[in-house]
């Protein structure tokens, strides 16, 4: 077999991996090669932040498959090894040990790293990001000397990180620039819920100040915020969101987005690029999405395997139009929450509650100006996330008094 039939995916990451298997599952039997930095197996991000984190499983449960899967499937699998250039005109990528492959067709699954605080005392130990297996396993190590835990950041992130701090033992406080929780996410209104949830629990909060910097000689002890004061610390975790990893494509002549427009490879509803034969899924792709007519890119699990299984279906000649709604999920305590729809930024909205929040179950809706639902989420109320998304596809007006009346079923509104 050349090196010209092989498909090749450039990181080994959830979205890689999906589109892998789906690749094999849609009929390719050319070769597949499958080149990932870090040096373990392709695994899901969620349970690192959930069962991990809270000492109730071990990162080896978040692998998709075992290496005799691969070998199985006759996937070439490369680990700890880096694509440092692309050559689009040559159809090769060249790996970090200067040897180069081949390509007929070219997926970029590069996926996000962690924005990094550039603060002093940003290297001291005990001061934790939260993004690889490697890192969640000394994370729940750390965790369970039950230490005095600030985390920085009170998005998913932060969040998850406090409620399994929490759970574990640990004194906890989220320090957060913004209002209230999630707000940039949710808003102030549906964001200030889940901070009431946490303080519950015995999470507190500094809200509207920002980290100058972290104490210690080697170790961290405390946390600086606006104003001098310094917050007793011996472990910090860092969630102030993601970077998507566009460097590799930027450099080989692919249009990129701009950060003021939201990030990402641009791609079309088909996934592929603005270079032909090459292809971007997960977090990294922005994508023009057919039932939203505008770009779009989604940085959670779903994402990540419904464009590895859409992007494998387009790179093998299939017509594909992804539309998929864009989903998340999250467990915090007792709380379990799904996730649907995307508010474009700028844009103005109305929220609707549906039931008690006090309760402890209830849905929120988010309403544009003419009352189309823009996107929805459930609290403890299982069952009701397809409805949101029917919701949201139909692209109907909805009468927020009847949206928010729990007599009135979902599918009449």
């Amino acid at each position: 077999m050349a090196d010209a039939e092989q498909i090749v995916i450039v990181g080994a990451s959830l979205a890689g991996a999906t589109a892998a298997e789906a690749l094999r599952k849609d009929g390719w039997s050319g070769g597949i090669v499958l080149i990932g930095s870090e040096q373990s197996l392709p695994y899901e991000r969620p349970p690192l932040s959930k069962g991990v984190l809270l000492g109730k499983e071990q990162t080896e449960s978040a692998q998709l498959h075992d290496q005799q899967w691969y070998d199985d499937n006759n996937i070439d699998l490369r680990l700890g090894a880096t694509v440092t250039a692309i050559d689009p005109a040559a159809h090769t990528v060249t790996l970090d040990d200067g040897s180069q492959v081949s390509y007929a067709k070219l997926l970029i699954a590069t996926g996000s790293r962690v924005r990094k605080l550039d603060v002093p005392g940003a290297d001291l130990q005990g001061v934790h990001y939260l993004r690889t297996a490697e890192e969640a396993q000394a994370l729940t190590d750390a965790y369970a000397a039950k230490p005095r835990v600030v985390v920085v950041g009170a998005g998913w992130i932060g969040l998850e990180a406090a409620s399994a701090a929490r759970e574990r033992g640990c004194e906890v406080t989220v320090v957060e620039p913004q209002s209230t929780a999630l707000a940039g996410v949710l808003g102030e209104e549906v964001g200030e819920l889940f901070a009431e949830f946490h303080r519950q629990h015995g999470v507190q909060f500094r809200f509207g100040t920002g980290v100058e910097g972290f104490e210690g000689t080697s170790q961290v002890t405390g946390v600086r915020v606006g104003g001098g004061e310094v917050i007793p610390a011996d472990l910090v975790v860092v969630g102030v969101g993601v970077r998507p990893n566009t460097e590799l494509a930027e450099a080989a002549g692919i249009e990129v987005a701009t950060p003021e427009n939201g990030s990402g490879i641009v791609a079309g509803a088909d996934l592929q690029t603005s270079v032909a034969d090459v292809y971007a899924a997960g977090d990294v792709v922005r994508w023009d999405h057919p039932l939203f007519g505008r770009f779009v890119r989604v940085e959670h699990w779903q994402n990540a395997k419904d464009t590895g299984a859409a992007v494998a279906k387009a790179m093998l000649g299939q017509d594909v139009a992804h539309d998929a709604i864009p989903f998340f999920f999250t467990d915090q305590f007792d709380l379990g929450m799904e996730y649907a729809g995307d508010i474009p930024r700028g844009t103005s909205y109305q929220v609707v509650l549906r039931g008690d929040p006090k309760s402890g179950a209830y849905v929120a809706f988010w309403l544009d100006d003419d009352h189309h639902v823009l996107a929805g989420m459930h609290v403890n109320t299982w069952g009701a996330i397809d409805a949101v998304q029917n919701l949201i596809r139909s692209g109907k007006q909805v009468d927020p008094a009847r949206l928010a009346d729990t007599s009135v079923d979902l599918a009449e509104v």
